[in-house]
């Protein structure tokens, strides 16, 4: 079985008949959306994505599904900002459809699944800071009585999964500082993703999405608890081969329908991987840096820095990802002969290597608009209690108490690229 062949079977045992996937598959959604009913909310940003939108009405169409107000309704701006969630709010409750379908990557599909819970429990509370962290929308939803409208989510950008998973990220801009609501209520009821669309990404957008989707297999992978290590290990070891694999191919051409295809899956399995497990010090930090880098980006540049700081604590899941740098030229090392540290240094330089072949960015100074004051927020925000989850799910885990002493050199190495400056817990 080759690595997409595998991909798409580990995705059917996670999503089975509520997942469209493939190319040429956009018809799928008006079949989805007959099911709960003819009268549906068509949410989309006009950016690359006049085809699927096009396809998508010819679909509801041909089932009698009619679209509210007649019109496709805007998305939202990167990083799901908490004015778009309050606008899309807004919508959904003036045309009260029964379903919602969103047409989308990751930041609008986020904004969705938070306006579905503003609209839908207004009565309970109309402020969305009420609904951050985890299972909040549940609790409210069993208070209240009240149900959220299904969702279908069309997925059109290789990246967050936010199409198949639980969370939804929501952008403060003034504080530049994101939020995360975590709650299986938000999981859409459907989903699709034709990989065919992501040909009309550009290329930042896409190799960033790569990221993110590695981001997602490397931290749940390096926090993976023993009951879900087998099952984790073969999620990540899929998608982060089928990534660095395919990222060249893809920069050196955006058209290759197979490279693309084969981003997607592994970017759906990091949505699985978000599923079985949690991400960790990679996504924390990403929330402070909003203003100057996209999700994926951040993401991408701190996982280098964090694999040394949990070494000590992940040196199997060292091993296999080890391997997989090497089997693609990335690293060349005798993995028997390194433990600890040693190991996460040797896995980390593969990750730059990886990162440089593709003219990636490995270091946060080389973000514009970075400054020290993005270190202090970051360091600010991983002791707010709202995001401790995410210190709990490190493999080394941290407390508030230990941000200062533990995180402020990983952040430093980060900015400077100097992986001595990281200082690991001693045993």
């Amino acid at each position: 079985m080759n690595l997409k062949e595998k991909a798409k079977e580990l995705l059917y045992d996670f999503k089975g008949d509520e997942y469209a996937l493939g190319v040429g598959i956009l018809n799928k959604v008006g079949e989805y959306a007959k099911e709960y009913g003819d009268n549906v909310l068509l949410i989309s940003n006009d950016t690359y994505r006049e085809t699927a939108v096009r396809e998508i009405q010819k679909s509801l169409k041909e089932n009698k599904i009619k679209i509210a107000g007649n019109r496709v309704f805007p998305g939202s701006n990167p990083n799901a900002p908490r004015e778009d969630v309050y606008r899309l709010a807004g919508y959904i409750h003036t045309f009260e459809p029964d379903c919602i379908i969103v047409i989308g990557g990751g930041s609008t599909i986020d904004a969705v699944k938070a306006a579905n819970v503003l609209a839908s429990l207004g009565h309970y509370s109309p402020h969305i800071d009420k609904y951050f962290g985890t299972d909040m929308v549940t609790e409210a939803l069993e208070h209240s009585k009240e149900h959220l409208i299904p969702t279908i989510a069309v997925q059109t950008a290789s990246s967050s999964g936010a199409h198949l998973t639980k969370y939804s990220n929501v952008t403060d801009v003034v504080s530049g500082q994101k939020k995360l609501i975590v709650d299986d209520a938000v999981i859409p009821k459907k989903s699709v993703f034709d990989y065919e669309v992501t040909k009309t990404m550009p290329l930042k957008v896409t190799v960033d999405g790569a990221f993110d989707g590695l981001a997602h297999c490397l931290e749940v992978f390096y926090g993976i608890d023993a009951q879900n290590y087998n099952l984790e290990k073969e999620i990540a070891s899929t998608a982060v081969e089928l990534i660095v694999k395919n990222t060249p191919k893809v920069i050196g051409d955006l058209q290759d329908t197979e490279a693309r295809e084969a981003l997607g899956l592994a970017t759906d399995l990091g949505a699985y991987s978000i599923m079985v497990g949690g991400t960790n010090g990679g996504h924390l930090t990403s929330f402070s840096l909003v203003d100057v880098s996209s999700h994926g980006r951040a993401c991408g540049i701190m996982n280098i820095y964090y694999t040394v700081f949990f070494a000590p604590a992940i040196e199997p899941q060292l091993k296999v990802l080890g391997d997989i740098f090497i089997r693609n030229g990335f690293l060349d090392a005798d993995l028997n002969d390194l433990s600890g540290r040693q190991l996460g240094e040797a896995v980390a330089r593969a990750m730059i290597n990886f990162a440089e072949e593709i003219n990636f960015p490995t270091k946060l100074s080389e973000l514009d608009g970075f400054t020290d004051q993005h270190i202090e927020r970051a360091l600010e925000a991983a002791k707010d209690p709202q995001l401790e989850m995410k210190l709990k799910n490190m493999p080394i885990p941290l407390n508030a108490s230990m941000v200062d002493e533990y995180m402020a050199p990983i952040l430093e190495a980060a900015k400077t690229g100097d992986l001595s400056l990281i200082k690991n817990i001693e045993a």
